[in-house]
């Protein structure tokens, strides 16, 4: 009995909403709308790896991205705090950001209840706030 009901609160579940859109089905089912998946390079991608290969016109044993690499050494010799960060970057990997969350949640009742107001006064307020912010959209439009 217990496995019987389990199935229809999914069948119910699943059929809460119509499947497809107003069109209806885009793809058969099984069929992937994207069949080649995401494209590994990009047009403008493969054309700067390209030309990063080549060989400079000034001093063709070295490759382009070696003279880029050496200019941007340089840079960062110099003191440009923009090139050190991005050789630190490319060479180190970005480093990790922290986030400092403080998950403590309260429930509005609770807050409420601290300043003396009913659950019916925030209710009635919240009510008003909405439809303020509905009538404040709605002449915006107009305009």
């Amino acid at each position: 009995m217990k496995g019987l009901a389990k199935t229809d609160a999914k069948q119910t579940q699943k059929n809460k909403f119509p499947p497809g859109n107003k069109i209806g089905k885009t793809f058969p089912k099984g069929v992937s709308g994207n069949p080649n998946g995401r494209p590994k390079l990009t047009k403008l991608t493969e054309a700067l790896r390209e030309q990063l290969a080549e060989a400079m016109p000034s001093a063709p044993e070295r490759t382009v991205a070696e003279a880029i690499a050496r200019t941007l050494i340089r840079e960062a010799i110099g003191g440009n705090v923009q090139a050190i960060r991005e050789i630190g970057d490319r060479t180190e990997g970005r480093p990790k950001q922290t986030l400092d969350l403080d998950l403590q949640i309260n429930d509005w009742r609770t807050e409420a209840e601290k300043y003396g107001v009913t659950e019916a006064d925030v209710i009635r307020e919240a009510k008003l706030l909405i439809a303020e912010s509905a009538l404040d959209s709605s002449s915006a439009e107009c305009d």
